[in-house]
């Protein structure tokens, strides 16, 4: 094949990019103007996909890990017919469609949200990871690649040695990531970080390696060919490539390989922008325009996806005739559609940890879930996402038959394969580790929460009650910090997540019910280490507990209006119950106990409901072993808290509970001072 028109293509790209960045005054032309020749290689010729049916589920997928080259993702997808020229020439602006770091448009082709260095090539380990856990279900037939592109920021992020290891070992064959070597970062050159030999380190996790001319058509076509071809690794193309390739000064001298093309337009990197266009074979004066040329390469790769996207579609109905039953289960993975659960029929053992209740509900999950997925971060029998494994096992190398996923002590990385097996389709993925370690997933469960992932989070030894393990492992801060993201709205208007802590075992069931028919957003269940004490119930308590599933609801009450409500979540609400009980009988006071598992569910529920649980003229308290700010909205200003304020301590935890004040007569004397001063 001549390589004029592939050639050109790649200019094309050059130029798109680094016009919208100049347009639009801001951006990162460098890096895509040297990433273009394997994007436009990868599109040309090697990623198949349907362009009549964007979101057909068995596409190859590609992950883009350095967010701010989307420039080049932009004007290639372009080239494919996705993007307008106007659409291009808005670039970085108000309500555009292409934002300064890509955000998930699965119709126009693009896969993932990326932007944070790392997490992009680690989501494409959990597509990989999803295809073949489908693979092994329903053939062969529906096999596809994932392919990644990562930068030189993205292989320092730490992020990249879980990915690295785990593909590796997982034997990923289907996943091929080119890493855009050119040697130039934001500030400064590579040679002033690392001295790290990428080849040598990839090949030591397992991985199939090998460096080529970034730069050159007929380099990256061969190892894209050599890289199709591999059957029991994943696959690294370091590709050298040129920062700012084509890029000249206005007399037309070289501009490329100029550390301060990454990061700013051209012409304030120093660099003449209309030569630098011409250099390229363009019309500065017209910059957003495609080649005829490079129109009927595209058009022709086109009607060839579109030919190859038929017979595949006929395959899958053939097979659809000849296995109707695995047919119509694929169909309900993909679509999502979950299996009828009597949730009313988990039998749960009473006062027991909230994490044990869990285990009861993830058992049942594992029997009844066929296409849920569940890992842990080498914490599986203590955050007691065992209930799950024990009733299947993990992924290894070459079979995907099973439903866990060992992440190993890993925790960014789990979560952000978990996001790559959302973004993927087909799978509902659960994933668990100790509360104080989400501070190591923050950056995923926000990226999941900014693509409206319905990831499920297993978080638990929720409080200073991990006891003698010490501050190190006793979270006090971090609830509060989850439940800010209550308050966030994803783009869609709704809370970005759904955070749950409930108080009892039943409570827990129905926290899963929760999280289980959340689509549309991830949700964080806060589970405890230490038993708990079932609350008190007119009748069954499975059945009073489904009050949860408004965000708050009355556990006890009194006749007529409340002296004070006691509100918490939790564990604490057990003890509010227990200091509630001394109120009646030493004081006569009249309580009302209230339950919050979730602030932003209560919220978002109508003005009645929430006034006929927490009235504005009832004084409150709150008891959390979080910050006390976890409670102010729900106690308000003139509200008391008993609360956590500082790091715990080691020691037991019944010792901690006492010495913190954490228990029924502290909680009454408490409540007995905030009346007397209100």
């Amino acid at each position: 094949m001549s390589n004029s028109s592939i050639n050109r293509a790649a200019d094309n790209i050059r130029i798109l990019s680094a016009s919208m960045v100049e347009k639009a005054k801001s951006g990162h032309p460098g890096g895509a103007m040297g990433g273009a020749d394997f994007v436009n290689i990868l599109y040309s010729e090697f990623l198949n996909y349907d362009p009549t049916d964007m979101a057909w589920p068995h596409r190859d997928r590609f992950f883009l890990d350095p967010g701010h080259m989307s420039p080049m993702l932009y004007s290639v997808l372009a080239l494919a017919d996705n993007y307008s020229m106007d659409e291009l020439a808005n670039f970085r602006q108000w309500g555009t469609v292409t934002p300064g770091h890509p955000e998930v448009d699965v119709e126009r082709g693009v896969e993932n949200t990326s932007g944070p260095l790392g997490q992009g090539h680690t989501m494409a380990v959990g597509a990989a990871i999803a295809e073949r856990f489908m693979v092994s279900r329903f053939g062969e037939w529906m096999a596809h690649k994932t392919y990644a592109f990562i930068s030189d920021g993205g292989m320092q992020e730490e992020i990249a040695q879980g990915a690295g290891r785990i593909a590796g070992h997982l034997g990923l064959s289907n996943l091929i990531m080119f890493f855009d070597s050119n040697d130039i970062q934001l500030s400064t050159t590579t040679d002033e970080i690392t001295v790290e030999d990428y080849q040598k380190k990839y090949e030591a996790w397992g991985w199939r390696v090998e460096t080529i001319n970034g730069n050159d058509a007929d380099e990256i076509r061969a190892a894209l060919k050599t890289a199709n071809a591999e059957t029991e690794k994943p696959t690294l193309i370091i590709g050298k490539t040129i920062m700012g390739k084509g890029a000249v000064t206005a007399d037309g001298s070289n501009f490329e390989r100029q550390v301060s093309t990454h990061g700013q337009p051209l012409s304030a990197a120093g660099a003449d922008m209309a030569k630098t266009i011409e250099n390229l074979g363009g019309d500065a004066e017209n910059p957003f325009q495609i080649f005829d040329d490079v129109k009927e390469l595209y058009a022709k790769r086109r009607d060839e996806l579109t030919a190859w996207a038929k017979d595949r579609k006929e395959a899958e109905e053939k097979w659809a005739l000849e296995n109707p039953e695995l047919a119509q289960k694929m169909a309900h993975f993909y679509t999502g559609v979950t299996p009828e659960i009597d949730w009313s029929a988990l039998e749960q053992k009473q006062g027991v940890a909230t994490r044990a209740a869990s285990a009861a509900v993830l058992g049942h999950f594992a029997e009844n879930v066929e296409n849920m997925v569940v890992s842990s971060a080498d914490l599986s029998n203590s955050d007691k996402t065992d209930g799950f494994l024990k009733k299947t096992k993990a992924f290894q190398k070459g079979d995907f038959s099973g439903q866990f996923f060992q992440a190993g002590v890993a925790e960014l990385t789990m979560a952000c394969i978990m996001n790559g097996m959302a973004l993927h389709g087909g799978i509902i993925p659960v994933c668990g580790t100790f509360f104080v370690f989400s501070d190591y997933m923050k950056p995923a469960v926000r990226l999941a929460a900014l693509m409206e992932l319905p990831v499920k989070y297993v978080w638990t030894h929720d409080a200073f009650r991990v006891g003698e393990d010490g501050p190190t492992h006793q979270p006090v801060e971090q609830e509060a910090q989850i439940r800010l993201m209550e308050q966030l709205k994803n783009h869609s208007g709704e809370n970005s997540v759904m955070v749950l802590r409930p108080a009892d075992a039943d409570e827990t069931t129905v926290a899963w019910k929760m999280a289980f028919e959340n689509e549309s957003t991830p949700t964080a269940l806060i589970l405890t280490r230490q038993n708990v004490n079932p609350l008190p119930a007119e009748g069954d308590r499975y059945e009073a507990a489904l009050g949860a599933e408004k965000g708050a609801y009355i556990v006890e009450d009194c006749e007529g209006t409340p002296d004070v409500i006691l509100v918490a979540s939790g564990s604490e609400v057990a003890t509010l119950v227990d200091g509630a009980k001394l109120l009646r009988e030493r004081d006569n006071v009249k309580v009302r106990v209230v339950s919050a598992i979730s602030e932003g569910v209560f919220r978002n529920q109508d003005k009645e409901y929430q006034e006929a649980v927490l009235p504005a003229s009832v004084g409150k308290f709150g008891m959390t072993a979080g910050l006390s700010s976890t409670l102010r909205g729900l106690v308000g200003g003139d509200g008391a808290i008993w609360g956590m304020n500082s790091f715990g301590f080691s020691a037991p935890y019944t010792v901690l509970d006492q010495q913190l004040g954490f228990n029924g007569e502290n909680a009454y004397e408490q409540v007995k001072a905030y009346l007397a001063n209100r």
